[in-house]
């Protein structure tokens, strides 16, 4: 196995002990975090005062530009509306999976979806059979304890078709954050061998909680990683505004030149003030996030601590360095310490309060065409209540959100097809299940 760059934090004692009951993906606090028994039945617009969309700001002496004022707009599509969800329904595409935490595709034309098991597995789906033999297994490189470990990301180069190479996050048997590079076999597409490991990152993890977990290509074709703030609860080591740490960060990174990566030029600390591989700061657990394939935006779901969960988003052709806020803000509420005057913080566009679940799930903006009243839609979902939301633009500085679905899933991802059909996965009961109008 190779070994790339490698990154760690100056505190890196790994906890072992971890309740195993712990919700994966959960709040984490020790009296917040549980969903309530009941999700409140409000699904229409305007929105119930627990969700919170407006612009408003909170009075601190640090100055704060919300996001839809600093971005341009010009690759926007706004709606107006969202479609009358009762004609639509979460088919069942697949079951008797392990604890399902992530959906891609290859791209490549096959047609396949790649399902993530958590204990250390990658699966296929395909023509509607779920394959026996795994696509990837490395269940003997992972550590699953805690329920935020093992296997948590996939993402597939934008070449894959030729190149073959494919990445995913993983957390070690020492408790550790892995970005690593596979290539899928020669002789079979279906297979992978696990000694084509070639490891780009490690970074060390102070608790076994908030790894984060996604990975995506952009459109610029860099690697985007999200890394949560490395446990406990309440930020303990403050990692979140640490810009010499790689926890609480959205990091970019390109995976094309180099041994295991470089750094694009234009990443905001290339030239010092932070760790290069950084692009944006201040996240908790940006357990998923995801471009839109048409416009290039950027949704990034991030976890809550005691109150709130949060949808953040950015416009393409931004230079980076935004801050998200945590852990002076648990999504736009004052939440630890006072932030210095000179700070500039990117508020969400959407929150929700814990009276609606306690772990956000980000989605996708749906592109596809089986479905084309969703268009732009971005679908994002609840760990705990199952609950599923849309998000709309409706214009330069205003949004909505409804809740369109009530499941009865512990949703850990949504993915897409090579079509841009929408799919969830549930934890719990092992099932892939995808949007369809009966």
């Amino acid at each position: 196995m190779n070994k790339g760059n490698f990154r760690t934090n100056q505190n890196s004692g790994f906890i072992v002990l971890w309740s195993l009951a712990t919700l994966i993906l959960a709040a984490c606090s020790a009296q917040a975090g549980i969903a309530p028994t009941v999700t409140p039945a409000v699904t229409t617009t305007p929105l119930p005062t627990a969700f919170n969309t407006t612009m408003s700001l909170p009075t601190v002496t640090a100055t704060i530009i919300p996001t839809a004022t600093i971005l341009p707009t010009a690759t926007s599509i706004f709606r107006t509306k969202f479609p009358d969800a009762s004609g639509y329904q979460w088919g069942m595409v697949a079951t008797g999976l392990s604890q399902p935490v992530d959906i891609q595709n290859a791209g490549d034309g096959s047609g396949r979806l790649f399902i993530v098991e958590r204990g250390g597995d990658i699966r296929i789906l395909q023509n509607g059979q779920l394959l026996p033999a795994p696509f990837l297994d490395i269940r003997d490189r992972i550590t699953s304890i805690g329920v935020e470990q093992g296997l948590l990301g996939l993402t597939f180069h934008p070449k894959y078709a030729s190149n073959g190479e494919f990445f995913v996050n993983y957390i070690d048997l020492n408790g550790n954050t892995v970005i690593a590079r596979f290539h899928v076999s020669t002789s079979d597409p279906n297979l992978v061998d696990p000694s084509s490991e070639v490891d780009l990152l490690h970074v060390n993890q102070p608790y076994p909680n908030h790894n984060g977990g996604g990975l995506a290509f952009g459109p610029d074709g860099y690697l985007y990683i999200g890394l949560g703030d490395g446990g406990s609860e309440r930020d303990p080591q403050r990692t979140g505004q640490n810009l010499q740490t790689l926890l609480g960060k959205m990091l970019r990174i390109d995976v094309d030149h180099g041994d295991s990566y470089t750094i694009p030029p234009d990443n905001p600390f290339i030239n010092g003030g932070g760790l290069p591989e950084i692009w944006a700061s201040g996240l908790r657990n940006p357990w998923r996030f995801s471009f839109d394939s048409l416009t290039g935006d950027l949704y990034i779901a991030d976890v809550g601590q005691d109150a709130w969960e949060e949808v953040d988003f950015i416009q393409p052709g931004m230079p980076g360095g935004m801050n998200f806020g945590w852990s002076y803000y648990e999504g736009k509420h004052q939440y630890n310490d006072q932030p210095p005057a000179n700070l500039v913080f990117t508020f969400p566009v959407i929150e929700y309060s814990h009276a609606y679940g306690c772990a956000v799930t980000g989605g996708y903006a749906y592109r596809g065409t089986a479905n084309p009243d969703w268009q732009g839609v971005y679908f994002y979902g609840d760990y705990c209540s199952g609950t599923v939301w849309g998000l709309i633009h409706t214009g330069e500085q205003t949004w909505q959100t409804k809740e369109l679905f009530a499941t009865a899933a512990k949703i850990t991802t949504f993915g897409t097809d090579e079509s841009g059909e929408l799919y969830l996965a549930d934890y719990r009961s092992g099932k892939i299940l995808r949007l369809s109008h009966p």
